[in-house]
């Protein structure tokens, strides 16, 4: 697996990440023990070595009320090489549950995820703050005094969008996390300028639409109870989508055998981002992204990255 350097933190990270919301049953159902196990670690045999978590996955997945760093950090333990990020400002046992970014709340939630984790965790992120929380400066403060003590290593925010990404890199986040895909990449685009001269690191999540650029799926595609993607798309608007996946087959030519390798090749294309974050939920699905980011780079040539604009224009895609 090739590393890159994820902005001006010094870490190395594997070009695909591995992304556990998926692992920790959230969002689609339950997963065996098993497959989390046998996922991980064909994640190291195949030389993953970032891990992608928050302090709120598998809260609520089994009503056990652990959470996902937990197994994580058993699975990891004594592996110096994996890099593990995780996010708080998740406030799970408020009634009701919310957002909370002030001090206290943030050095007790750092504390509890590194007791969790069984280690410091080597990067911390704010988990999608409001501009508002970021310009206020204390979350920000907070996290600069918890990497000065040791607490976590490096520090950044996982923002929901481009103008969120712009105030956190002016308040000086070594790191940011953003969806970036290439069905929704205006965001990343908008603040890369920004982004370059602060050497700010990326890790992009979603590059695969939550399975929608695989490719697999034909109209009248529908999602069991439980699954998010349920609710994210109504029927007419899934229609839609998949007819402006259908509309980047031309990308699938050469050694790009699937529009899961377009899809993924398309972000790791883009050299500011530092690691793609697959979410998988077997090792199958794993060893499949592995398998389709090739031996790049390139990854996709000048000729198709250019031609994709126009691809999904004349499908009639938009954002989102």
């Amino acid at each position: 697996m090739r590393k890159r350097t994820l902005g001006k933190t010094g870490l190395s990270v594997s070009e695909l990440g591995l992304g556990t919301w998926g692992l920790s049953g959230e969002g689609y159902g339950p997963v065996e023990q098993l497959d989390v196990e046998r996922t991980v670690e064909r994640a190291r045999a195949v030389d993953i070595n970032f891990f992608d978590t928050s302090d709120l996955y598998g809260f609520r997945s089994d009503g056990s009320g652990e959470r996902f760093e937990a197994c994580l950090g058993r699975l990891l333990a004594g592996d110096t090489e994996a890099i593990i990020c995780t996010k708080g400002g998740n406030d799970v046992d408020g009634t009701p549950p919310r957002k909370r970014f002030d001090r206290a709340f943030l050095e007790a939630s750092a504390e509890k995820s590194a007791e969790r984790l069984k280690r410091k965790p080597d990067l911390y992120l704010l988990h999608n703050p409001s501009e508002r929380v970021l310009r206020e400066g204390e979350a920000i403060e907070t996290l600069k005094d918890l990497a000065k003590k040791q607490v976590i290593g490096e520090w950044g925010v996982s923002v929901g969008d481009g103008k969120t990404a712009i105030v956190a890199i002016d308040k000086g986040a070594p790191v940011i996390e953003i969806a970036y895909n290439v069905l929704s990449s205006s965001d990343l685009h908008w603040c890369a300028g920004e982004l370059l001269e602060a050497r700010c690191g990326v890790i992009a999540r979603s590059p695969l639409a939550y399975g929608l650029l695989c490719g697999l799926w034909a109209p009248g595609k529908t999602f069991v109870e439980g699954d998010h993607r349920r609710d994210r798309w109504s029927p007419e608007v899934l229609t839609a989508r998949l007819a402006h996946v259908a509309a980047l087959r031309p990308l699938v030519r050469g050694e790009v055998h699937t529009l899961r390798s377009a899809a993924l090749r398309y972000v790791l294309a883009n050299l500011l981002v530092g690691t793609c974050v697959v979410g998988v939920r077997n090792a199958a699905q794993l060893e499949g992204d592995v398998r389709a980011i090739g031996n790049g780079p390139p990854y996709l040539d000048d000729a198709d990255l250019a031609r994709i604009p126009k691809l999904l224009t004349d499908a009639g895609a938009t954002e989102g």
